[in-house]
């Protein structure tokens, strides 16, 4: 019972880091991407207008903004189950 209450642990402390990442540093490289690519941001308020624009969104239930936010998550587990299918065959 010891372990599987560890692995909760670990899983819970990978996935509010990996959505931390997704809410904080991924919107910064987005913004940052994009100022190279595309130019300047419409707002005024740079890199925080953006963060806030996609905490808006998530609040309003928008499925690009929560993709956004989780893909951080979504990918290491998508990684881990390849890995795990790797090593069976």
């Amino acid at each position: 019972m010891a372990s599987s209450s560890s692995a909760l642990k670990i899983e819970l402390v990978l996935a509010m880091t990996l959505l931390a990442v997704g809410m904080l540093v991924l919107p910064v490289g987005v913004y940052w991407v994009g100022q190279l690519v595309i130019g300047g941001y419409e707002s005024d308020a740079g890199v925080a207008g953006l963060i806030g624009a996609i905490w808006d969104d998530l609040g309003r239930g928008s499925p690009a903004a929560w993709i956004l936010v989780l893909s951080p998550y979504v990918v290491i587990q998508l990684f881990r189950i390849a890995f795990k299918l790797l090593r069976r065959s």
